[in-house]
């Protein structure tokens, strides 16, 4: 069993910066693309940002320039360091890993609970 525990969120004012955290924790062998979803009220699930294993990383046009997702392996927690946010981007945000660990399931997508982020104008 595996874990995905996010903290960081909160309450900022438009022009502020955030910055979230996502530890994983269980039976890991090893974690391969790690990522940041956010689901706003009333709109759907949406991609903000993932990064592979390989330290490649892809971002949404919307936050391309003030987001930055990175990865710390050896304490296997993946980051979003948000800057200039704006009151769009208020939504919960959803960490996610694929995970490969040494007992069934061996490779699994797991998802924290959520962090909620509100940006007031």
């Amino acid at each position: 069993q595996v874990q995905l525990v996010e903290s960081g969120g909160g309450l900022v004012q438009a022009g502020g910066s955030l910055r979230l955290s996502c530890a994983a924790s269980g039976r890991i062998f090893s974690i391969n693309t790690m990522g940041w979803y956010r689901q706003a009220p009333g709109k759907q699930r949406e991609l903000v940002a993932h990064i592979t294993s390989g330290g490649g990383t892809n971002y949404a046009d919307s936050v391309k320039g003030r987001f930055t997702i990175s990865r710390d392996d050896a304490k296997n927690t993946v980051y979003l360091q948000m800057n200039k946010l704006k009151p769009e981007d208020t939504a919960v945000f959803y960490c996610t890993a694929n995970v490969r660990a040494s007992v069934p399931p061996y490779e699994y997508d797991y998802w924290g609970q959520g962090t909620q982020v509100t940006v007031s104008s």
